[in-house]
């Protein structure tokens, strides 16, 4: 049943974010934007409103001339527990208008229709669409940082991780391969890809750190230093420079298969909420919820994991 639209917050424009905005604040210091996470009493879970804030706040960003670097950080104990499966502002049946992607609006279908319109503009395609940001991207990472979590990190150009921070993607629990941005292969190396998915266990900050993932590592209470003192020599640099240095390395990663590859495995992925809802039970999402994942994966989260 849709819920009544007087009892969903409306995403936040880009005029409208502030210091201590929710579900995303939104601050410039020095030429950086910090675009935090404000959800932090269920560990930063991605509903619809945080995502479309979200993207309010990369835009208005980008259309700041005085910003020149823009850091994805989180309020609370952790990064972000995924994409939010059970916290009471879950707005899965809520329209927003579509920005990501050219298709039809998810809330009027039904089945495997919704949650591929769903899933199209709201989770691969707002990744996508965030990775072009021709501005450098921070990801300012702390605590858990799981499935939905992962994607965030992964579209932006630098992860810096707290010595705190752990790592996983425990969807195949659901019997999912992964989560919508699959772009495991690329930042974990295929073994590693298959070693973090077929036992949906944590990684953490040093392991990540060894395997290529996040560029620093560095104790808690380092962290915004560090992310401030990289972000200092990056505003440096002249604007258009850096642009196309980004669009130039993305570029070569698309060459090697990132975006073909995401294509395919997408389908997958769709292929197998199908098959939940066809089985015993009908649950697209294999019976689990945010109260069983974290039971069978030791997660942290209170909202979410795929």
């Amino acid at each position: 049943m849709t819920e009544p639209a007087s009892q969903i917050p409306a995403p936040l424009t880009g005029d409208q974010l502030t210091a201590d905005s929710t579900p995303v604040a939104y601050e410039v210091t020095d030429g950086v934007a910090y675009v935090t996470l404000n959800r932090p009493d269920f560990r930063n879970a991605q509903n619809s409103v945080m995502t479309y804030s979200l993207d309010a706040a990369f835009v208005r960003a980008v259309d700041d001339n005085a910003v020149k670097v823009i850091v994805l950080r989180a309020n609370g104990k952790h990064f972000s527990a995924g994409h939010d499966i059970g916290t009471p502002e879950r707005d899965f049946h809520v329209q927003y208008p579509n920005t990501a992607s050219l298709y039809w609006d998810h809330t009027d279908r039904s089945g495997g229709d919704q949650r591929l319109a769903r899933e199209i503009e709201v989770y691969v395609g707002m990744c996508r669409r965030w990775r072009e940001i021709p501005k450098p991207m921070i990801a300012q990472v702390h605590g858990a940082c799981i499935a939905g979590g992962l994607m965030l990190a992964w579209v932006c150009d630098f992860i810096v991780a707290s010595d705190d921070a752990f790592f996983s993607d425990p969807v195949v629990r659901m019997g999912i391969p992964g989560v919508e941005y699959f772009a495991h292969a690329f930042v974990l190396g295929p073994r590693r890809a298959k070693e973090l998915l077929f036992t949906g266990e944590r990684f953490t900050a040093a392991q990540a750190l060894q395997w290529g993932m996040v560029n620093h590592v560095v104790p808690r209470d380092d962290l915004q230093d560090k992310v401030t003192e990289i972000s200092g020599r990056i505003t440096e640099m002249p604007q258009l420079g850096l642009a196309l240095a980004k669009k130039a390395v993305n570029i070569c990663e698309d060459q090697m298969g990132l975006r073909n590859s995401m294509d395919s495995v997408f389908g997958w992925h769709h292929f197998a909420h199908s098959a939940n809802a066809e089985a015993a039970g009908g649950d697209s999402l294999g019976g689990m919820d945010a109260k069983s994942m974290k039971a069978s994966a030791g997660s942290t989260s209170a909202g979410g994991n795929a």
